[in-house]
């Protein structure tokens, strides 16, 4: 059985009572919107043959706990939700009574637990906060993707690199005591070499500015590629920049840059780079080989 994250499942609806009661008996996860958070706190479905009912214990894993809070269930009103249907009744006016937690409790037993830090895999992004950014690792269950692991590059706000709604791939960094998930980007974007190996010296290309300080500029090539052009009046963190490479040092792991034209609007976040989409790492390198200083993620 694959788990996916909330609205990535292809097993989206209208069902059938025939399909309903194949996945009662099988345990099999299905999705759909919730149209309604009652006055009963259930969540309501519309799954195309009969009205489905998730009670408001079986809404997420915590709330029996009371470590979820409501407003984490009734927003999602509009929104898909994984479930499995534990009773289907034949009555004029059927119900089908659903479960999200035991989805989750699936999910996590069957595919979460099996993870290890090192384990590459994709998750949806549904949160940003200013520490980093919430994302959906299967069936509602979320997991940390803290700032400073999106890239090398260093950002001021999450919203610079990812967008609500971001399918990503990430590595598994670790579990924490209490054995939530802890994400992390930046290795699956390439190594300082792969990432510079892009360029050439005597090229104009364009950048974002990441900050500005006294004695120069340091402009985003790619997210794990940072140069630093010499001081310059009138740009801002944030602006897209064109910039020409005078050169490139890999024993330094520098990039020299000239900022030549500055654009008016602020570059919003593009495309990922991604070097690495699936396996397993041990260790990441992101330094080259001949550099004074060594940077590297051990698993």
């Amino acid at each position: 059985m694959q788990f996916f994250p909330e609205g990535q499942n292809s097993l989206k609806g209208p069902y059938t009572f025939s399909q309903l009661e194949y996945a009662r008996r099988t345990g099999a996860v299905l999705e759909s919107c919730a149209v309604a958070f009652d006055a009963q706190k259930q969540l309501i479905f519309d799954l195309g043959c009969c009205r489905g009912v998730i009670p408001y214990e079986e809404c997420a894993l915590g709330v029996r706990e009371g470590t979820v809070r409501d407003i984490a269930l009734l927003t999602r009103v509009g929104r898909p939700c994984a479930f499995t249907v534990t009773h289907l009744s034949d009555q004029a006016d059927p119900v089908c009574l659903l479960s999200r937690r035991e989805a989750q409790i699936k999910c996590r037993q069957e595919y979460l637990d099996a993870l290890s830090p090192g384990d590459v895999f994709s998750c949806l992004v549904t949160s940003l906060e200013p520490f980093g950014a919430f994302c959906d690792i299967g069936c509602g269950i979320s997991a940390l993707l803290p700032i400073d692991c999106m890239s090398v590059s260093r950002i001021s706000s999450p919203a610079d690199r990812l967008h609500l709604g971001q399918t990503l791939y990430c590595v598994l960094r670790q579990r924490d005591t209490q054995g939530r998930f802890v994400l992390s980007l930046k290795e699956l974007l390439g190594s300082w070499q792969e990432n510079a190996d892009c360029y050439r010296t005597g090229e104009t290309v364009l950048g974002i500015v990441r900050s500005v300080e006294s004695y120069g500029v340091f402009v985003e090539l790619q997210p794990n590629l940072t140069g630093l052009a010499e001081p310059t009046d009138g740009v801002y963190p944030g602006q897209t920049v064109s910039v020409y490479i005078k050169s490139i040092l890999p024993e330094k792991m520098k990039v020299k840059l000239v900022i030549l034209n500055a654009l008016e609007k602020a570059a919003a976040p593009g495309s990922l780079p991604y070097f690495i989409t699936q396996g397993h790492l041990t260790r990441w390198n992101y330094s080259p080989e001949n550099a004074a200083k060594q940077i590297f993620t051990v698993f």
